[in-house]
């Protein structure tokens, strides 16, 4: 695996960290809103200046007091200054120094670790006046930069480039990626930090901690994997946050990349209107899926049957996904996860043979016929799977239309017939005249 030079982006709340890394990757990839605290996970892109790569790191605001909450976001914040090759320190340069800033400013101190001073939000030739307060942190020269306007951020990347280390890279592996998804609070950063074996991302009572999607690489079984822990997803109706809105886009952007999605369901609370829903959508995604009923542990009797009486009913659909039932927080039947991710996996990649297709497809159709549509029966005179992840099967299609009932009925046949646990099927009909059919 390559392995890049690590760049740190930290600071105390609200001076502009996320939005001078959206500057430097020229995409808006963090996210970011005019309030503090939205950015609470370290959170790494891949960047590029003047030809040199490296990995940039996104953190929490730094605090000196704070909840539990904050105090978790000023962990992670360490940890990320901790693993740098060099650090940017970000500071407001439209207000005084800060308790905040100088506690950041004594960690850096106290590094051998490189550093620059990043005075932020200075928008003009007459702002550059109010950083002189900035030398008194005793990092050097403050570098004057506007990240929202693009002010002086080639001067700054030129210089940040000039201090990186060189490492030789290799070949990147080509991981399969998992995608932990759920609705808010199920657990999802929980069974995240258990893969990955640290606290990766924060985890608190509070729904909602997760606020991007949040990536790394884990050993399972025997076998890596990428892995990506998302905001939980919400009904449209109940996003009324801007920086809750870019999560979820990003978070349905990391599902559609997905080989297996863990969807995962709080076995306490059972499966909601909310969980049918987002299954849905995961299952158009195409990604393959494990079911994760979570807090097993700690279920009763009675959320037991009230949970899986809602698995059979509201998730119906999802019949051929796998379920384990098992506990991220304490780890119970977790050593069931890496087998049950590999036979997705290659269930995602099973063929059929087109003669084997179109003999148990004439059969079927032998059968039962598909209904009649507007007077017109469809029949089916060819068939062929034309792709894998998932497998895709195009049906050519004589005198009518298909409809979904079919497909469904089809899908069922097939699914006898094959081990596809754990995949979505695609069909796709074409009509096909009897002139082009030849006959």
């Amino acid at each position: 695996m390559s392995r890049a030079p690590v760049v740190a982006i930290v600071g105390r709340p609200n001076v502009g960290k996320s939005t001078l890394v959206n500057r430097i990757l020229r995409r808006r990839a963090a996210v970011v809103e005019e309030k503090p605290g939205v950015t609470r996970d370290r959170k790494e892109f891949e960047a590029e200046w003047g030809g040199k790569s490296f990995v940039l790191v996104d953190t929490g605001g730094w605090a000196v007091k704070g909840d539990a909450l904050e105090m978790g976001v000023r962990e992670q914040a360490e940890v990320a200054l901790a693993g740098a090759d060099v650090v940017v320190f970000v500071a407001d340069a439209k207000t005084a120094v800060t308790e905040d800033d100088l506690g950041v400013a004594r960690l850096i101190q106290q590094s051998d670790t490189p550093h620059l001073l990043v005075a932020n939000k200075v928008d003009g030739p007459n702002a550059e006046l109010d950083i002189g307060a900035l030398w008194s942190l005793g990092l050097g020269e403050p570098i004057a930069v506007s990240a929202l306007h693009g002010r002086n951020t080639g001067d700054f990347l030129d210089l940040l480039a000039s201090m990186l280390p060189d490492y030789t890279t290799e070949e990147g592996e080509d991981l399969p990626t998992l995608a932990i998804i759920g609705r808010p609070n199920v657990g999802k950063s929980t069974l995240l930090n258990r893969l990955v074996g640290e606290d990766r991302v924060l985890v608190s009572p509070e729904p909602g901690t997760t606020r991007d999607s949040i990536e790394d690489v884990i050993e399972l079984g025997e076998r890596r994997y990428r892995i990506v822990d998302t905001a939980g997803i919400r009904r449209p109706a109940r996003i009324d946050e801007p920086t809750e809105f870019y999560s979820v886009i990003r978070a349905r952007q990391a599902l559609r990349q997905a080989d297996v999605a863990l969807f995962m369901v709080d076995g306490v609370a059972g499966v909601t209107h909310q969980e049918q829903r987002l299954a849905d959508e995961v299952r158009v995604s195409g990604a393959g899926i494990v079911v994760l009923l979570n807090k097993w542990d700690a279920v009763t009797t009675d959320e037991r049957l009230n949970t899986e009486d809602g698995l059979g009913d509201r998730l119906a659909f999802l019949s051929w996904a796998p379920v384990l039932r098992l506990s991220a927080l304490s780890g119970a039947r977790m050593q069931r996860l890496p087998a049950a991710i590999e036979m997705v996996l290659e269930n995602r990649q099973r063929r059929i043979p087109t003669p084997t297709l179109n003999r148990l497809i004439r059969k079927w159709q032998e059968a039962t016929p598909s209904p009649a549509r507007k007077g017109k029966r469809a029949r089916i005179i060819y068939a062929v799977q034309a792709g894998v992840e998932p497998p895709t099967i195009v049906l050519f299609v004589r005198s009518g239309q298909l409809g979904e009932d079919y497909l469904r009925f089809l899908e069922k046949r097939l699914r006898d017939e094959f081990d596809f646990t754990g995949t979505p099927l695609r069909f796709f009909a074409r009509s096909r005249s009897r002139s082009s059919a030849g006959v």
